[in-house]
């Protein structure tokens, strides 16, 4: 491994433990803050955070055409909505579950990007389908304790907003294609910041103590899980090869699961140890192809 191939998986391990304590900060937001009002708020500082970089990047560039403004418009607003979908039904699982397991349960996306991709014409090898069988059943232990009378609600909500995620890599997949990357990111940030906004400010109280008393979990979810993860992932990724990446982000809910225990105090006991070992075990079976297929080339 050169010495730029280490640098980038350095990063990426950073920014996979960055977005796992990121689950700790949204789990101790919830006594203070509502969870749209928390989405809204961070993203929209994550937004804002990427205008210096794209200021710096895109200064010489040409002024966009109009079809080219309309592609950034719909484009971002897709993945915002996807995007604020995701977020919504994650934070509101988090009022009912444990920062360790929605890291864990989030990254069933790793699992379902290739298995809804052959929807796209993608092709994709029977370690996906080992994978997924992993990781369905360490999500049933996870959730129940093995009992299926014992389902977390909020376990179930994190794990429909998989579905979303999953939906947004796939976007951001075809957009970053045809969109630049920093404007696409800050473009669907912003999106998702208003609508969960409009929702906030329909069903929660929007007072300036809440997000006063909920400033730290906001910073850190909003400049560090948003603006500094996101920027190490594209610096990253420039050197990383593909497996070694998707391999490293797997450990975002690790991550999580030991930020929950250490700073949140959250228990572990036996079913959920099992269920986090069988699911990291189907992401990583997922990126087997990815693996075999880069030592291959």
């Amino acid at each position: 491994m050169n010495n730029r191939a280490l640098r980038s998986d350095i990063l990426l391990l950073l920014t996979s433990l960055i977005w796992g304590f990121a689950f700790v900060a949204q789990r101790s937001s919830i006594e203070s803050i509502g969870p749209f009002l928390f989405n809204g708020v961070r993203f929209a500082l994550g937004s804002l955070s990427l205008l210096p970089l794209i200021f710096i990047f895109n200064r010489k560039s040409a002024v966009p055409t109009r079809s080219k403004s309309r592609m950034v418009f719909w484009g971002t607003l897709a993945a915002g909505g996807a995007l604020f979908l995701g977020a919504s039904l994650q934070q509101v699982g988090i009022l009912f579950t444990t920062a360790g397991k929605a890291g864990f349960i989030t990254g069933l996306y790793v699992v379902l990007v290739p298995i809804f991709g052959i929807m796209m014409g993608h092709r994709t090898g029977i370690a996906t389908w080992i994978g997924a069988v992993f990781a369905v059943v360490g999500l049933f232990f996870l959730s129940t304790g093995g009992k299926i009378q014992n389902i977390n609600p909020g376990d179930l909500l994190v794990a429909i907003s998989a579905l979303f995620w999953t939906a947004h890599v796939l976007l951001i997949d075809r957009l970053s294609k045809k969109i630049d990357p920093l404007i696409l990111s800050a473009g669907q940030f912003a999106w998702c910041a208003l609508l969960s906004l409009g929702v906030a400010g329909a069903s929660e109280p929007i007072q300036w103590s809440s997000i006063v008393a909920a400033l730290v979990p906001i910073l850190y979810g909003g400049l560090a899980s948003v603006g500094i993860a996101y920027t190490l992932q594209v610096v990253a990724q420039k050197d990383a090869p593909p497996a070694h990446s998707a391999v490293i982000l797997c450990l975002e809910g690790v991550f999580a699961t030991l930020g929950g225990i250490l700073i949140l105090r959250e228990p572990l006991g036996a079913h959920n140890l099992l269920g986090s070992l069988l699911m990291l075990t189907g992401m990583l079976a997922t990126q087997w192809d990815v693996i075999v297929g880069k030592r291959r080339a």
